[in-house]
């Protein structure tokens, strides 16, 4: 199962609004500042399936972060958090950067076509799936954000 999250100039949108938000003038978000960071962030969370987060883990380290790079998705950090009732195991949490929404629909469709990843997918789930659940959160930098670019 796949749930989606947008956040859309700032906000999180989750559910629909209530009857008299929905009447409510929109309002601009703010215009970015010079300098500012405008790529556009994906919050990704993956649920691995019981016992199977070493093995996802494996696959991100061995060969998914370097696919996802060669598609032209920026790789910004990876974390496991710490369990839950919703995962006892924990999860995989990690944040991509992208030009924009076209840049990142175009290197995922790239991505999932990809042979390779999809013999890597293939081979890493011979004995069954690692992920029973994604959640997928889409961002934008604020004016007041630290620069998360790397240094050069």
């Amino acid at each position: 199962m796949k749930r989606t999250m947008l956040v859309i100039a700032g906000a999180l949108a989750l559910s629909p609004r209530p009857a008299a938000a929905q009447d409510a003038v929109p309002v601009a978000p703010p215009a970015p500042t010079a300098g500012a960071d405008t790529r556009l962030f994906e919050l990704r969370i993956y649920y691995p399936e019981p016992g199977k987060l070493a093995a996802l883990n494996a696959r991100f380290r061995g060969h998914t972060t370097k696919l996802f790079a060669r598609h032209g998705m920026t790789n910004i950090a990876y974390w496991n958090d710490a369990p839950s009732a919703d995962a006892p195991e924990g999860r995989v949490v990690y944040v991509l950067a992208y030009a924009d929404r076209a840049s990142r629909d175009a290197a995922w469709a790239a991505f999932v076509a990809d042979p390779e990843w999809q013999a890597v997918a293939r081979a890493s789930e011979a004995n069954g799936k690692l992920v029973r659940m994604v959640d997928s959160i889409f961002m934008t930098a604020t004016d007041y954000s630290p620069s998360i670019r790397p240094e050069n």
